[in-house]
């Protein structure tokens, strides 16, 4: 006996959309909110590795996200003098499919937007949880618009500066600054970036292929003040914040012009070793395990997050029950990604040597594993 029947979303991002085609596909009744009116895409860019690319399939949505994409299986290694040092083949996990999947926010917004909302999952946006009374039988939700609403359980997947996390869990640690911060931007793809690029150095940086015309840098630099940047001369700083890299990299200098085009963001990071539910309210994603980006896993934990967690409140007697299998299941791998692209990160601010190989490596093999 399931104990659920009606789930309330919160968060139209990546981790909630797809707990919504995950949680319908298992025939639960899903409701989605969103605080942002206009469902706005943050970034640029994201690299979906073999993992994602199997969870996607469970999911259902995996052609949708190769046509969508840019697909490769391998990924290459450079040092800060621009030559290449390793070409590491990534494992495929899926059958008949590419092992890394390239893709454009936006792009991938609109699959998991249209496909949830095909699977049934209705989604109001412009709305914002205020108060959860949560009688154990049930969550009485009151939203910022007046309404209210009732649900036989809350799944918050509302990111990083989770308001949910602060409202059932007050003692939950804060996202912590790493002293270094991350720019992106888009690029025309040049014949020869048909994979991930990685190069190595103080300042960390790669080409990652999004569709068979665009590409995205990504660049991440020491900022220990954690200074925030005027959005006007966005671009001159960061082609002055490309000093020290590879000659490839410094070659794209001349061509970010555009300062709205910038996508600059402090990285930061959280790990919740305690409890990630209370009573019928649970959090999934960003709001108990935000990375840095340095294994570009940070999505990717999310969705399979989704998996699991459909999965578990399918097959559990309550409710409680499927919050606590879910942590069991996903608490290991989580922290895993996050500790672990944390010491990169932490390595590259002290200047210190980071064999991105090796770290690489470690990281396919254990997501590799079943989830």
């Amino acid at each position: 006996m399931t104990p659920a029947t009606r789930i309330l979303v919160i968060g139209g991002g990546i981790g909630g959309l797809t707990a919504a085609i995950a949680l319908r596909r298992k025939g639960f009744v899903v409701d989605v909110i969103e605080r942002d009116p206009d469902w706005s895409v943050y970034g640029v860019g994201i690299i979906q590795q073999a993992n994602v690319v199997r969870a996607v399939a469970e999911l259902g949505i995996l052609d949708d996200y190769v046509e969508a994409g840019f697909p490769f299986d391998e990924l290459e290694i450079y040092v800060p003098s621009g030559e290449r040092v390793a070409r590491i083949p990534t494992p495929k996990l899926t059958q008949d499919y590419p092992a890394n999947v390239g893709i454009g926010r936006r792009a991938l917004h609109k699959v998991l937007g249209d496909r949830a909302q095909q699977a049934g999952a209705t989604i109001r946006l412009g709305v914002i949880a205020k108060a959860f009374d949560d009688d154990g039988e049930g969550v009485t939700v009151t939203f910022s618009d007046g309404r209210s609403g009732r649900w036989d359980l809350v799944l918050a997947a509302d990111g990083l500066y989770s308001a949910t996390r602060g409202m059932i869990l007050p003692d939950a640690p804060v996202p912590a600054f790493m002293g270094q911060s991350v720019w992106r931007y888009n690029f025309p793809r040049p014949a020869d970036v048909t994979s991930l690029h990685v190069f190595e150095g103080p300042k960390g940086a790669g080409l990652v292929p999004l569709s068979q015309d665009l590409m995205y840098l990504y660049l991440t630099t020491p900022e220990p003040d954690n200074p925030r940047y005027p959005r006007e001369g966005l671009a001159a700083v960061m082609r002055g914040k490309l000093d020290g890299t590879a000659p490839q990299i410094r070659a794209l200098g001349e061509q970010i012009t555009e300062d709205d085009e910038v996508v600059y963001k402090p990285l930061e990071a959280l790990f919740v070793e305690g409890p990630w539910h209370s009573g019928r309210i649970g959090l999934i994603g960003d709001a108990v395990h935000a990375t840095t980006p340095h294994l570009g896993q940070g999505a990717g934990m999310a969705i399979e997050d989704s998996l699991v967690f459909a999965e578990e409140l399918e097959r559990a007697d309550t409710a409680e029950a499927a919050f606590v299998a879910f942590r069991a299941r996903r608490y290991d791998r989580c922290r895993f990604i996050v500790e672990e692209s944390m010491a990169i990160c932490r390595a590259q601010v002290e200047r210190r040597p980071v064999d991105q190989a090796a770290a690489t490596r470690k990281m396919f093999e254990m997501v590799a594993r079943p989830i």
